[in-house]
């Protein structure tokens, strides 16, 4: 055999040691998995089927799922119906001077609440005050000449009863008299006018409200056709909002406005949390949006605590129905399905769940009437409703994350959960908090 066959010899039994070395490792490993899927198969309970909601599966070993529970009370709802409002002054005037002149005193403070007639500015007087001197003047010079020629017809008619002068000369002076009688009234008319410019330059508020910002200073030439004026002023007491409400909402609405009703309308913050005023509805506008569907409508609201300024956006909500001794339950204790609306009701004897189809009436968005399908006083979960099947044990916890003592049943006679990992427990026992931390892990990351 020459050296080439001695080479191929050894490279094909090489080659068959290591496929057969291949070929047990995969046999063995084949081995291990099945032997161990036999184990888990045998081991695994049933899997249970799913819930109205579509969940399914429970916590492993029989331990309750964490969850919040909320109760269904009787109570009055009231159904409203939210928009975004833009807040309006309900009066807003800009103060302009009426004459020309010099801004020489300035009598209000910026944010300042002033009356109807409050004085404001000054503007410098003596030219106008020359003004109606001169008027004055004219007055007098034109009443001496008018009481001249009266008494000068006086002496005419009584030279024509004797018939000593024409009777012309008579008419004549008549209607002289009555031409001095006109200059006399348009020079009154003069002064007037005189004395009314005179008075235009005491600058006073035209409506009553809260003052803006300054916008001239004292020693500046005003005029009286400045577009800025020289302040703002917006009454904010009461106040309005607008807003718009959609076309099919609108019914309710005008039927208790023709009956007479007062509706009340509150008005919320940009994040609806925070209630910043309530008051009523004022006026519907007289036509409908037609490219957004809505209608606008005006609320008014007293603003004695100056929450609202004019242009500021808020949530109104408008009250349009009081629904009295509702069984009222919260809207995010509210499952769905295909089949309808359902909630997992928490029996109090073994802190079980068992869906349970309801029928929904009206809501406000936080809570929702129930119609059927619940009792006042029953108990739903309202939060972790993600594990959740039929028949599952429950541990119900208080809105901050800890157990309720007493909500969940002791399991085999060991000690409720929340009472097992509270501070106290975990205090006495060291080993409990490493117990509590691994029975919080998800069942992946617990293996």
């Amino acid at each position: 055999m020459g050296i080439k066959d001695k080479l191929n010899l050894n490279r094909r039994a090489r080659l068959a040691v290591l496929i057969g070395a291949v070929l047990a490792v995969g046999a063995g490993g084949a081995a291990v998995h099945y032997g161990r899927s036999g184990e888990t198969t045998a081991g695994a309970p049933e899997a249970a089927p799913a819930g109205p909601g579509g969940r399914s599966g429970d916590r492993q070993g029989g331990r309750p799922q964490p969850v919040k529970a909320t109760e269904a009370r009787n109570g009055d709802l009231d159904i409203t119906v939210g928009a975004l409002g833009t807040v309006t002054a309900s009066n807003t005037a800009t103060v302009r001077p009426r004459v020309d002149g010099q801004l020489v005193r300035i009598h209000f403070r910026e944010g300042q609440q002033v009356r109807a007639g409050d004085l404001l500015a000054e503007i410098d007087p003596r030219p106008f005050r020359i003004q109606l001197e001169q008027a004055t003047g004219q007055l007098t010079r034109d009443e001496a000449l008018l009481a001249a020629a009266r008494v000068d017809l006086e002496r005419y008619r009584g030279l024509l009863t004797k018939d000593s002068i024409a009777k012309q000369q008579v008419d004549t002076q008549e209607a002289l008299v009555r031409q001095y009688r006109g200059v006399v009234e348009a020079d009154q008319a003069q002064v007037d006018n005189a004395r009314l410019q005179l008075g235009f330059t005491r600058i006073t508020a035209p409506a009553a409200g809260r003052l803006g910002l300054r916008q001239v200073d004292v020693g500046n030439g005003v005029r009286s056709t400045d577009a800025g004026g020289i302040v703002v002023i917006t009454q904010t007491q009461p106040i309005h909002a607008v807003f718009a409400i959609p076309a099919d909402s609108l019914g309710p609405v005008v039927q208790r406005l023709q009956r007479g009703d007062a509706l009340e309308v509150e008005a919320w913050d940009r994040d609806g949390r925070t209630r910043l005023t309530r008051g009523r509805l004022l006026s519907i506008d007289n036509q409908i949006d037609v490219t957004t569907g809505t209608v606008k409508l005006k609320a008014e609201f007293p603003n004695r605590d100056e929450q609202l300024f004019p242009n500021q956006f808020v949530n109104i909500r408008l009250r349009v129905e009081q629904r009295r001794d509702s069984l009222l339950l919260a809207s995010a204790a509210v499952q769905r399905n295909a089949q309808g609306s359902f909630v997992h009701v928490i029996d109090p004897e073994n802190q079980t769940v068992s869906p349970r189809p309801i029928r929904l009436g009206p809501s406000n968005g936080e809570l929702v009437a129930v119609e059927d399908g619940l009792q006042a006083g029953e108990r739903v979960v309202l939060d972790g409703t993600d594990r959740l099947r039929p028949g599952s044990r429950v541990e119900v916890l208080s809105l901050d994350g800890r157990s309720l003592a007493g909500e969940s049943a002791p399991a085999e006679g060991r000690p409720a959960a929340g009472r097992r990992c509270s501070p106290d427990a975990v205090a006495a026992d060291p080993a409990a908090a490493a117990r509590c931390a691994a029975r919080r892990q998800p069942r992946a990351e617990r293996g």
